[in-house]
C-alpha cells in the first residue's frame, strides 16, 4: 500500500457475507471480501508508545469498488459509546486514495449528513453520530482513521435496522432506508468546504501524532469547536 510505509499487521477482512444484515437488498447473493481494515498502526516504536500511552489507534481500511446487488461498496456502520464526560467519543477520517461518501447520523435521527470527500480530506465524526463509508468510485478507497482505544464501536442499531438511514444506490442515487421512521431531509457538504472549520494544523493526519490535537477524541469536552463544521455551512 504505497500510502503507507510502515509495516502492516494482518488486516480484519470484511465480506459480503458479513454486510448482508445491512444490505439494501437482504436476498443479496453476491460473496467475497468487501474491505480490510488494518488497525492499530505507527510507523515507529516511539509512535506505537505514544500512542498506547494517550490511548488512541490508527487505522486504515480499504474498501474495494463493488456491486452489491444494486448497491454501492460500504462499511457496515457504526455507533460510538458515551465517554466518563457523558459525551460519545468522537471519530476523525483522511482520506488517502480515491472518493468517498460518509453518512453521517445522530443517534436520535434529528439529523442526517452526507460528506463527500477526496484525496487529502478530512471529515470528522462529531460525537452522538453514527457512520458509514461508501465507496463512490471505481478504484479502491484507502482511508485512515484516528479514534480512541478505550472503547468498543456499537453495530447493533446499524443491523436491527438493517443499515444506515439511506442506501447509496449504484447509479448515484441515495434512497431513504425504509426500516427507518420520517427522517429529516439529507444534508450534503463538502469536505474540502469545510476543512477550514476544523481546528487543526494542515498536512497528513498521522502528522498529529505526538501532538495535543488528537485530545478531544478522548476528552470531547474539550474540543474547543472542533464539532461544528457542518453547522450553517
Amino acid at each position: 500500500m504505497q500510502c503507507w510505509k510502515g509495516p502492516l499487521p494482518s488486516p480484519d477482512v470484511r465480506t459480503i457475507e458479513d454486510m448482508l444484515p445491512v444490505l439494501a437488498d437482504p436476498s443479496c447473493r453476491a460473496t467475497g471480501p468487501l474491505y480490510v481494515m488494518f488497525r492499530d498502526l505507527a510507523l515507529t516504536p516511539e509512535d506505537r508508545e505514544w500512542l498506547a500511552y494517550h490511548r488512541l489507534r490508527y487505522d486504515i481500511t480499504v474498501i474495494s469498488p463493488r456491486d452489491l446487488c444494486g448497491e454501492l461498496a460500504k462499511t457496515k456502520g457504526h455507533y460510538h459509546p458515551v465517554s466518563p464526560s457523558g459525551a460519545r467519543y468522537p471519530e476523525i477520517y483522511e482520506v488517502l486514495q480515491g472518493s468517498a461518501h460518509y453518512l453521517l447520523q445522530k443517534r436520535d435521527l434529528s439529523d442526517v449528513i452526507m460528506v463527500h470527500a477526496s484525496e487529502g480530506d478530512l471529515v470528522m465524526v462529531p460525537p452522538g453520530y453514527g457512520h458509514v463509508t461508501i465507496n463512490p468510485g471505481t478504484a479502491d478507497l484507502v482511508m485512515a482513521n484516528f479514534v480512541s482505544s478505550a472503547f468498543t464501536s456499537e453495530y447493533g442499531d446499524y443491523e436491527r435496522l438493517r443499515g444506515g438511514a439511506c442506501y447509496e444506490l449504484s447509479g448515484g442515487r441515495v434512497v431513504k432506508n425504509p426500516s427507518y421512521p420520517d427522517l429529516p431531509p439529507l444534508r450534503s457538504f463538502s469536505a474540502s468546504q469545510i476543512r477550514s472549520r476544523l481546528t487543526l494544523p494542515p498536512g497528513a493526519l498521522y502528522e498529529l501524532v505526538g501532538s495535543d490535537h488528537l485530545n478531544f477524541l478522548n476528552f470531547p469536552e474539550k474540543e474547543g469547536g472542533m464539532f461544528s463544521p457542518y453547522r450553517g455551512a
